[in-house]
Protein backbone atom coordinates (compact mmCIF):
# COMPACT_ATOMS: atom_id res chain seq x y z
CA UNK A 1 0.00 0.00 0.00
CA UNK A 2 1.54 3.41 -1.08
CA UNK A 3 1.24 6.27 1.78
CA UNK A 4 0.10 8.27 -1.20
CA UNK A 5 -3.23 6.02 -1.19
CA UNK A 6 -4.16 6.89 2.48
CA UNK A 7 -5.22 10.74 2.36
CA UNK A 8 -7.76 10.55 5.33
CA UNK A 9 -6.84 10.91 8.87
CA UNK A 10 -9.00 8.98 11.24
CA UNK A 11 -9.27 8.33 15.17
CA UNK A 12 -10.58 4.91 16.45
CA UNK A 13 -12.20 4.84 19.40
CA UNK A 14 -13.23 1.97 22.01
CA UNK A 15 -16.01 1.61 24.03
CA UNK A 16 -15.67 2.11 27.62
CA UNK A 17 -17.91 2.39 31.24
CA UNK A 18 -18.02 4.42 33.81
CA UNK A 19 -20.14 4.89 36.88
CA UNK A 20 -21.56 7.70 36.69
CA UNK A 21 -22.51 9.81 40.66
CA UNK A 22 -24.92 7.86 41.25
CA UNK A 23 -22.66 4.54 40.58
CA UNK A 24 -25.03 3.66 37.28
CA UNK A 25 -22.39 2.30 34.93
CA UNK A 26 -22.68 5.11 31.43
CA UNK A 27 -21.26 3.82 28.16
CA UNK A 28 -18.65 6.44 26.39
CA UNK A 29 -16.18 6.25 24.25
CA UNK A 30 -11.88 6.99 24.50
CA UNK A 31 -9.45 6.81 21.94
CA UNK A 32 -7.74 3.70 21.38
CA UNK A 33 -5.95 5.49 18.20
CA UNK A 34 -5.87 8.92 17.01
CA UNK A 35 -4.29 10.69 13.63
CA UNK A 36 -4.00 7.27 11.55
CA UNK A 37 -3.91 7.14 7.78
CA UNK A 38 -6.13 6.16 5.92
CA UNK A 39 -8.38 5.83 2.99
CA UNK A 40 -12.42 5.75 3.05
CA UNK A 41 -14.29 4.76 0.25
CA UNK A 42 -18.23 4.97 0.67
CA UNK A 43 -19.56 1.36 -1.10
CA UNK A 44 -23.25 1.81 -1.18
CA UNK A 45 -26.44 3.20 0.57
CA UNK A 46 -30.13 2.95 1.80
CA UNK A 47 -32.18 4.35 3.37
CA UNK A 48 -35.37 2.49 5.60
CA UNK A 49 -37.53 2.99 8.08
CA UNK A 50 -37.03 2.70 11.99
CA UNK A 51 -38.92 3.85 14.39
CA UNK A 52 -40.61 6.03 12.57
CA UNK A 53 -38.17 7.78 11.33
CA UNK A 54 -36.44 7.25 7.67
CA UNK A 55 -32.81 6.41 8.13
CA UNK A 56 -29.96 6.73 5.72
CA UNK A 57 -27.07 4.38 5.98
CA UNK A 58 -24.14 4.22 3.82
CA UNK A 59 -21.37 1.58 3.79
CA UNK A 60 -18.00 2.52 3.75
CA UNK A 61 -14.77 1.01 3.78
CA UNK A 62 -11.80 1.98 5.70
CA UNK A 63 -8.28 1.03 4.72
CA UNK A 64 -5.26 1.35 6.96
CA UNK A 65 -2.17 0.12 7.66
CA UNK A 66 -2.01 -3.41 9.72
CA UNK A 67 -2.62 -2.20 13.62
CA UNK A 68 -3.07 -4.65 16.12
CA UNK A 69 -5.59 -4.72 18.86
CA UNK A 70 -8.73 -2.86 16.28
CA UNK A 71 -11.96 -4.99 16.50
CA UNK A 72 -15.87 -4.95 15.56
CA UNK A 73 -16.99 -3.36 18.91
CA UNK A 74 -15.02 -0.06 17.89
CA UNK A 75 -15.93 3.10 15.77
CA UNK A 76 -14.20 5.92 13.86
CA UNK A 77 -14.25 9.33 13.49
CA UNK A 78 -13.36 11.66 10.11
CA UNK A 79 -14.19 15.06 9.56
CA UNK A 80 -17.00 14.95 12.67
CA UNK A 81 -18.28 11.29 10.94
CA UNK A 82 -19.20 8.52 13.01
CA UNK A 83 -18.57 5.42 11.99
CA UNK A 84 -19.32 2.16 13.24
CA UNK A 85 -17.27 -0.38 12.47
CA UNK A 86 -19.02 -3.93 11.57
CA UNK A 87 -16.10 -6.03 10.36
CA UNK A 88 -12.61 -5.98 10.29
CA UNK A 89 -10.87 -8.01 7.26
CA UNK A 90 -7.49 -8.66 6.70
CA UNK A 91 -6.52 -8.92 2.73
CA UNK A 92 -4.31 -12.11 2.73
CA UNK A 93 -3.74 -12.52 6.24
CA UNK A 94 -0.63 -10.37 5.46
CA UNK A 95 -0.55 -7.55 8.39
CA UNK A 96 0.31 -5.41 5.51
CA UNK A 97 -3.22 -3.30 6.25
CA UNK A 98 -6.59 -3.57 7.17
CA UNK A 99 -10.41 -3.24 5.38
CA UNK A 100 -12.72 -1.84 8.45
CA UNK A 101 -16.18 -2.15 6.95
CA UNK A 102 -18.48 0.43 8.87
CA UNK A 103 -21.83 2.12 8.79
CA UNK A 104 -22.48 5.73 8.66
CA UNK A 105 -25.60 6.94 9.37
CA UNK A 106 -27.18 3.79 11.32
CA UNK A 107 -27.11 4.20 15.09
CA UNK A 108 -25.13 1.84 16.87
CA UNK A 109 -24.66 2.43 20.68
Amino acid sequence: MKAGQLRDRITIQMRATTDDAAGEPTLSWSNFATNIAANATDVSGSEYIAGQALVNAVITTIVIRYRVGVTAAMRVLSRGVVYNIQAVLEPENKRREMHLMCVRGAANG
